[in-house]
């Protein structure tokens, strides 16, 4: 959405979203749609449940938008309320399948191709973090998770795992201790 030629700031779209207006909370939650889905399938694990947790959280997200702190970042408190409706709903289904992470796909570079020889390796790097990643313990796969696949800071990490920004930082540093060991026994 744009006004006089200029895209409406974050800001103003939350304004005008929890005054009712539906084509600006869809403006607001567009930009945010693929990092959520992510962020529930680090909580759930399954590419349709994750999907239909950000369905679900994106509605719940509406009702709850005049509880939304004006001047707070969006992006965290949405990914709040996405990985906990994906837990509730993992928890719920007592789902627990293979980890193979969306945020793993490859991405588009403005670099040359890889040669088919880099693009194996690095494809089997991506399985050997994946199932690294898989054996550890679900509060170490999300506070990496968040970090370093979702690219969130420390400070959106805490907020979006509701736990002190302290607390990110010490998980983060033993969480990544435990996936070397992990990645070191995979690859052996």
């Amino acid at each position: 959405m744009t006004v006089e030629g200029r895209p409406l700031e974050e800001s103003e779209l939350i304004h005008r979203a929890q005054r009712g207006d539906l084509v600006a909370y869809g403006d607001l939650v567009r930009g945010y749609q693929d990092v959520a889905i992510r962020t529930a399938y680090l909580a759930c694990r399954d590419a349709a449940e994750a999907e239909d947790a950000v369905q679900e959280a994106l509605i719940k997200a509406h009702r709850a938008l005049g509880r939304f702190r004006p001047g707070a970042p969006f992006r965290p408190w949405l990914l709040q309320i996405v990985a906990n409706e994906a837990r509730n709903r993992r928890r719920s289904a007592g789902r627990r399948t293979g980890l193979a992470l969306r945020v793993a796909e490859d991405r588009p570079s403005d670099a040359a191709a890889p040669s088919p020889e880099a693009a194996i390796l690095a494809g089997e790097a991506r399985e050997t973090l994946l199932a690294a990643m898989e054996r550890l313990a679900e509060d170490d796969r999300l506070v990496l998770g968040y970090r370093y696949f979702l690219d969130l800071s420390e400070a959106e990490t805490a907020e979006a795992l509701g736990i002190p920004r302290g607390t990110v930082k010490s998980r983060s540093f033993r969480a990544m201790a435990r996936l070397r060991e992990r990645f070191a026994e995979v690859a052996r």
